[in-house]
């Protein structure tokens, strides 16, 4: 069914139109929570508590097409704030509260946490358009779409933050 029917039903209180809707984006959400994280409960705690936040205030949502990326906004914030309290509880990035865990970009536990650094340095639209292609698997013409954007924007956005992820990346060899 078309997103922009099922969100105007959410806003009416359809539960079935909202869990169609969360269904459709869940994987991607998850996937992006866990690269974020690297931890598969925190991204399961994020992406959760994402969508309990989204069903409470989705008759907030202004444009009916933009459910998607109001979603990953919701889980980029919350990743975000996860992080900020790793931090600010002193805590090193380990396989139990988000390290490495041998499954994504970098071969060693250090890789990992620099490519991760560097990936939460963007600032969050190039954090969105890069989460989207690389762990959303959304296209160019999806992404633009989403965050109704021009294509050449997002593809150029998309250049240049990884262009200075490359960069960051190759000043710590």
């Amino acid at each position: 069914m078309d997103e922009r029917l099922l969100v105007k039903r959410a806003k009416r209180g359809d539960t079935a139109a909202f869990a169609e809707l969360y269904g459709t984006i869940y994987k991607r959400l998850y996937r992006f929570a866990l690269y974020t994280l690297g931890n598969t409960q925190d991204a399961e705690d994020v992406v959760s508590a994402a969508v309990m936040e989204a069903f409470e205030n989705i008759g907030k949502l202004r444009k009916e097409d933009a459910f998607s990326a109001w979603m990953y906004r919701i889980v980029a914030n919350m990743c975000k704030q996860k992080m900020r309290e790793y931090y600010q509880r002193g805590e090193e990035l380990t396989e139990e509260n988000g390290g490495w865990d041998g499954y994504v970009w970098g071969d060693t536990r250090e890789e990992y946490i620099e490519v991760r650094r560097a990936f939460l340095t963007m600032d969050e639209e190039d954090r969105m358009i890069v989460g989207m292609h690389v762990f959303g698997g959304y296209k160019t013409r999806e992404i633009a779409q989403i965050l109704a954007m021009n294509e050449n924007t997002v593809r150029s956005r998309e250049h240049r933050a990884l262009q200075r992820m490359e960069k960051q990346l190759k000043g710590l060899r």
